[in-house]
Order: C-alpha cells, then sequence, then structure tokens
C-alpha cells in the first residue's frame, strides 16, 4: 500500500494561497523572503522520495504551466513524474498527468492500495480538505513560515469535527520556517 503524504506552505494565519508568486493574492510570494539552503535540501528530499503527484486542477495547471520549462534535479523529478489530476473538467493533459475517474474517494483509494512509493499531494487545498475528511491521508507535513497575510485561502475543513494528530517530525530551518509532519493518531 502507497503512502499518501500532503506537503503544504503554510503562513501563521492559516493561509496556504499563492506562496510562490500566483496572481491570485495580494500578499503573493509570501515564501520567497525565507527560502534558504537548508529549506531547498528538505523539499529535494522529499520530491526525490516520491513516485508520483496527486494535484487538484487548478494546482496542476500552474505547476504544467511552471514547470516543463525548468532545470535541474528538483525539476526534473517533478517533470518526470506521473501526475494524477482530480477534476471535474476532465480534459486531455499534458505534462505526463491523466485525470481521476469519478468518484475520486474511490480513485485515489485505488491509487494508494497499489505498488509503489509514495503519494506526494502539493498545494491543492481543496483536494486536500476531501481526502482529509476522507481519512485518505497518511502524512500531513506544514511548512509554516513566519508571516502572517491577513486572510486567504485555508486547508482544513470548517466541519467541527475534532482530529487528533501524532507529531512524527519538527524540523526548524535556519529561515525560522519549521516543518511539522503529523499523521492522524492510531493510525
Amino acid at each position: 500500500m502507497r503512502r499518501l503524504i500532503v506537503t503544504e506552505f503554510m503562513t501563521l494565519d492559516g493561509v496556504v494561497e499563492a506562496p510562490g508568486g500566483e496572481p491570485t493574492h495580494p500578499h503573493s510570494g509570501w515564501t520567497i523572503p525565507f527560502g534558504t539552503d537548508d529549506l531547498y535540501a528538505f523539499k529535494l528530499r522529499e520530491v526525490l522520495e516520491a513516485e508520483s503527484l496527486l494535484l487538484g486542477r487548478r494546482t496542476y495547471q500552474q505547476f504544467a504551466d511552471a514547470w516543463p520549462s525548468r532545470d535541474g534535479e528538483f525539476a526534473d523529478k517533478m517533470n518526470a513524474m506521473p501526475k494524477s489530476v482530480a477534476t471535474s473538467r476532465p480534459t486531455e493533459l499534458t505534462w505526463n498527468a491523466t485525470s481521476l475517474e469519478a468518484p475520486v474517494r474511490a480513485s485515489v483509494q485505488t491509487l494508494k492500495d497499489s505498488d509503489g512509493g509514495p503519494i506526494l499531494v502539493a498545494g491543492s487545498a481543496s483536494l486536500v480538505r476531501s481526502l482529509l475528511v476522507w481519512g485518505l491521508v497518511d502524512e500531513l507535513r506544514l511548512l509554516t513560515y513566519p508571516v502572517m497575510v491577513g486572510g486567504g485561502i485555508r486547508l482544513f475543513p470548517d466541519d467541527h469535527e475534532k482530529w487528533t494528530f501524532e507529531l512524527t517530525e519538527l524540523i526548524r530551518f535556519d529561515s525560522g520556517a519549521v516543518l511539522h509532519a503529523y499523521r492522524l493518531a492510531g493510525s
């Protein structure tokens, strides 16, 4: 069974929107001042360990527009990995991607049940909310940056459910960003 790992950039006020310069937020690119060699090395290890990506449609489109023109070890891995895309508008996808068949929950479970290495989910806040509610997330990696941006898209469902997690890893990077890795308690 494959592990499904969610990795997210997050502000102190819980925003996951526009970490890298996307035009959807007035404070877009809020991660950029905090990039350090140790943080980049962690993100490289993370992507090298993954076998495939699972993305929501908007994140897929942003990544597919950005990554193919880049080079280097990180870009090479991002470009080569197979991608599964959760989309209600299945059109012909590029960038080594296929759309998941409906229902998405069953398709993701089928991916997890297949042979292979970890499935990495980056960004894709709407998809991640569903994956959490469905209990399909094996590990949640929150890379929290020491900045607040006053609002924007947040990651967690607002369903008044209580969820308990176990901290599995804690890393403080030179810039002040902190990685908190969790798994659902009892899993």
